[in-house]
Order: C-alpha cells, then structure tokens, then sequence
C-alpha cells in the first residue's frame, strides 16, 4: 500500500513531516509523523506526502486539517471517486473554522478528532494531538533560578474564545507588579502586529520594528523550549482558546517534560486526561495577584510534590494516548479494520 499525507500547512509537505522532526513552534512537535512514517514503512508499506508523487500511485490520503477551498489534490481526489480520504483535525475552530464545517467532511471515510462531542465510531473516532514522550524525566532541578516564564508568539484572532489576550494581561501584570520574578521568550514581541485592514503592512519588517510595543520581560526568540523551560520553577502555559473540551496542545507537555510546573489554562475538561497535582489549574485564582502569591510563596515540599507528580506521569502509561506511539496505534488499527492494510 502506498500512503498519502497532505498537510494544511504546506511547509511540512514534500515529506519534511517524515524527515524532520522539529519545528518552527516547538521541539519535536513533528516527531510524531516522523515516527508514523518509519512505523508505515516498517511494516512494509510506503509513505509519502501526495505532492511528491502522481496521485495515481495512493491507495490511502490522509489530510491533516481540512484542505483550503481550491486545493488540486483534494479536488482531483473527490472528482475521481476516490474512496480512501482520511481526515485528522488538528486546529480548533478559532484557527479553523472550516474544519469543523460537518458538510466539509462528507467526501471522508472516516475523520479523526479531539473533540468527544463530535465522536460516534462510526465517521468520527478520537484521538489526541500527539508528542514525543520520553520514557523518564531527567532534569537537574539546581538549574531553576528563575521563578515564573511564558514562551508564546505575539498572536491574535478576533474570536470570543481566544486566549491571546489574557497572555497579554498575564505579561503586562507581571511587568507592572513584579518584573524581577518573570521572563517573556517567543516570536513576534519585537515588532508591532498589525490588524485588519492594515494587517498586509506585517509583510514589512522595517515598519513593525518601528511601531513595536515595548515589552520589558521580553528576552527574545528561543531554539529550544526544553533548555529554556528547564530553568523556570513555573510557566505560563494557555491554549490559544479556552472552553474547547479536548483541546489539549504540546504547551503543557513542553512544560512537564522540561520539569517545570504549568499554569494551566485551556480545556475545562484537562483534569480528565492530566492529574491536577501535576499542573497549577489558572481558574484557581481569582486574579494574577492571588497566582503570583501561590507560586512565589510556595513551601518547597509542596513545589517536589508537584515535580514528584510529574515524573510519576511521565513514567506511568497515562501519556500514552497523547504520544507518537498511541497516535500511529490508532491510526494504523483503523486502516487495518478498513481492510486496507494487514
């Protein structure tokens, strides 16, 4: 069996998600379709994205996100019949509507999603954004010097359930009330973004970096979240929207596989999939001011608890479903029940 890929995002295409394993917005956020390619081709199949070979040459295409509206490879797809179209959500809707458009889906045998409301067995099956998860945690806890961080980009989307603007009122409050005790790392910071009408001026550097905001936590870009992260006792860890049950990124899994303890804000039903005593959940708190209470004046017996209970995570198999191995598990039990793979 020959197996396509094709990814919204079109960088990772020309099979750069089998080879590459890192990405631009987080470490190893790849590695799971690289490790799906290698467990394809271990089991005697090919894999490839589909703009790498004639479409003739697929028995089975996978998209990941819904392709946009003109995409030739999906309309080739659909206009000849072809049957085997496998779809797996990634974004939420904030980012991508037309993912969750249900007459986006009907030309797909079956469609892969975190959301369980959507999930019948029958056309729509969970799964979980997957990670590379190690086998233990190994960090050397002497390096936390730092008390508090967020690695974010300076995003934003107009929708009612974003979480971008409360990462602005977490960094500006910190800069305001305690600047000693917080450090701001990511893309974006050092330019101004614009919007709307005017957003087409962010394709000019020069003007951005002239009209930038000042931010005085910001320390710049980082090449690795883990080396970064693994200073910081804490982290500012927020999806990009909130209330989405099931929403659940590589943000809090960066944050426990560096040792460091998230502050947790995102999906209402996290508990279910992550023990609270490994997370600090934000809707605690009634402000920023009782948060940075807790965390600055924490015992450190209860701080190791919190670290004790992320190793036990990690090294327990309550992971498994949100790993590269559960992923391609999933993925490849639902071919074989297709009859399309031994």
């Amino acid at each position: 069996m020959h197996i396509g890929f094709f990814n919204y995002y079109e960088v990772y295409n020309n099979n750069r998600m089998f080879m590459d394993a890192s990405s631009p917005i987080g470490d190893d956020l790849n590695y799971p379709f690289v490790y799906l390619g290698q467990r394809i081709t271990e089991a005697g199949h090919r894999v490839s994205t589909i703009d790498t070979d004639d479409l003739d040459s697929f028995d089975i295409v996978c998209f990941l996100d819904m392709p946009p509206s003109g995409n030739r490879y999906y309309e080739n797809l659909v206009d000849r019949g072809f049957r085997n179209l496998y779809l797996i959500l990634l974004e939420s809707p904030i980012i991508r509507p037309d993912n969750w458009d249900i007459l986006n889906h009907r030309h797909f045998k079956k469609v892969f999603t975190w959301d369980g409301r959507w999930v019948d067995n029958e056309k729509y099956f969970k799964f979980f954004l997957p990670n590379k998860v190690p086998k233990s945690l190994d960090v050397d806890r002497s390096l936390k010097d730092r008390l508090c961080t967020m690695i974010s980009g300076n995003k934003y989307v107009p929708h009612s359930l974003e979480l971008y603007s409360e990462r602005m009122k977490a960094i500006r409050w910190f800069e305001r009330n305690h600047p000693e005790d917080f450090d701001l790392y990511g893309i974006g910071w050092n330019r101004y973004r614009f919007m709307g009408a005017l957003s087409f001026l962010n394709r000019f550097p020069s003007v951005a970096e002239r009209m930038r905001l000042k931010y005085t936590s910001y320390r710049g870009a980082v090449n690795s979240k883990r080396e970064v992260l693994q200073r910081y006792k804490f982290a500012i860890c927020y999806e990009n929207a909130r209330d989405i049950n099931g929403y659940i990124t590589e943000k809090i899994f960066d944050c426990f596989f560096a040792g460091c303890v998230p502050i947790y804000l995102g999906a209402p039903d996290i508990a279910e999939y992550i023990p609270e005593g490994a997370f600090i959940d934000r809707r605690r708190f009634a402000g920023y001011k009782d948060l940075y209470h807790y965390i600055k004046m924490m015992p450190e017996s209860l701080y190791e608890e919190y670290l004790n209970n992320i190793e036990d995570l990690i090294s327990s198999n309550k992971l498994y479903s949100f790993s590269a191995e559960g992923f391609a598990d999933n993925l490849m039990n639902h071919f074989s029940q297709d009859g399309l793979i031994e």
